[in-house]
């Protein structure tokens, strides 16, 4: 079951926008993000990659409803993956598919963070 730790959502992202919603499943932050992540969009993503204060924070993106995404959604994937990882957590995504998985393969990014086709695989161990 999903406790919902805080909300902050645009009901159905209309084109050239992004809606971020963060939920937590078992001690995991999900990020569900729905749009386009790029340079004008990025911001609720990245407020809400702010590495929690716990010990060992474990994120997943969930990315299947993401339409695309440019050099800042990578930027901030990476930076994101630098600061959970040197907190001795993880960051996973799921879900990325279409345009934003050849992104993310073309860059590396898929190499660098574990990436899963759904959610619930992201979610387990």
């Amino acid at each position: 079951m999903a406790d919902r730790e805080m909300a902050d959502t645009q009901r159905g992202a209309q084109p050239g926008q992004l809606s971020v919603m963060i939920t937590a499943t078992d001690g995991i932050r999900v990020i569900t993000a729905a749009g386009e992540i790029d340079h004008d969009t990025i911001e609720p993503l990245r407020q809400a990659l702010q590495a929690p204060s716990l010990p060992r924070p474990r994120i997943v993106i969930d990315m299947h409803q993401v339409t695309f995404m440019d050099s800042s959604g990578i930027n901030t994937l990476i930076a994101a993956h630098q600061a959970v990882t040197a907190a001795g957590g993880w960051l996973r995504l799921a879900g990325p598919a279409g345009s934003v998985m050849r992104t993310l393969q073309i860059v590396g990014v898929d190499a660098l963070i574990d990436s899963r086709p759904t959610l619930r695989e992201a979610l387990t161990n």
